[in-house]
């Protein structure tokens, strides 16, 4: 499979390259950067560090979607959005890890999958999957006498706030409960609050230093407390979930898909 990546010269960029370099099955055909990125021109194998693979990183998008049969983007909404689109015109897959989407990127998204398959998950990670699952499942059984409180941590330079990731674990939670998570949510705390309202679903934000991503889930209620917490040790787990999911893409018709699709995770009618 022919995979492009956007970004190609960011962080999670060269780890997305050199993941997709070493998967059997995938090459990588087109790196994407903004133009003015230093990456820009540059042979993207040289960039990732994993030797010369004369392919050069472009700042055309659509001379990206052109060369591949799959993109893999995580940077940043405004971009996703406008290549997702460009998936949908040239009817290739596109894998998406960006974090901080509002509601309007998304529809964007599920508009511009009618014409592509897109994978959209906030995050590639097998373990965060199965917490999910686990999350959702946990929710449905205990009643709203447990308080649900989701707890994240990252590194210092993380732009947005409550994590993609914390957010889809509420979506999860919210799930369980039968509830809307716009409806259920508490995403900041401060001052005299008053006691906290029962079957609410709170977040607590904390950034500091290189944490990759440490997220808890707790169910709390008088005389006991449940927690299920997934750590990130190193972001090469978003990676290979990442070119997993491309290479689950191979034949999908267009549609909008998550990584519960692409690791067969999904419960019946919980989409």
């Amino acid at each position: 499979m022919r995979i492009g990546v956007a970004g190609a010269a960011g962080r999670m960029g060269r780890m997305l390259v050199a993941e997709v370099d070493r998967t059997p099955g995938a090459r990588i055909a087109a790196g994407l950067e903004r133009p003015g990125s230093n990456g820009a021109g540059s042979d993207v194998g040289e960039v990732a560090g994993i030797g010369r693979r004369d392919v050069a990183i472009v700042t055309d998008p659509a001379s990206m979607f052109a060369a591949v049969d799959v993109a893999i983007d995580f940077t940043a909404p405004e971009a996703t959005v406008a290549h997702a689109r460009l998936a949908a015109e040239a009817g290739r897959g596109l894998v998406i890890g960006t974090t901080g989407l509002t509601a309007e990127d998304r529809a964007a998204i599920a508009a511009a999958a009618a014409g592509a398959a897109i994978v959209l998950a906030p995050n590639m990670s097998l373990g965060v999957n199965l917490l999910m699952g686990l999350v959702e499942q946990v929710a449905a059984t205990l009643d709203p006498d447990y308080d649900i409180e989701i707890v994240e941590m990252h590194h210092r330079h993380k732009v947005d706030a409550p994590s993609g990731t914390a957010l889809g674990l509420g979506e999860a939670a919210a799930r369980g409960r039968g509830v809307q998570l716009a409806e259920a949510a508490v995403r900041s705390r401060d001052g005299h609050t008053g006691a906290r309202e029962r079957g609410t679903i709170g977040f607590a934000t904390l950034r500091g230093g290189d944490v990759v991503g440490d997220h808890t889930v707790v169910f709390a209620a008088g005389g006991e407390r449940l927690e299920l917490t997934h750590r990130a040790g190193s972001r090469e787990i978003y990676a290979r979930g990442a070119v997993r999911a491309a290479l689950w893409l191979a034949g999908r018709p267009p549609g909008l898909y998550d990584m519960m699709d692409v690791l067969g995770l999904r419960q019946a009618g919980s989409r």
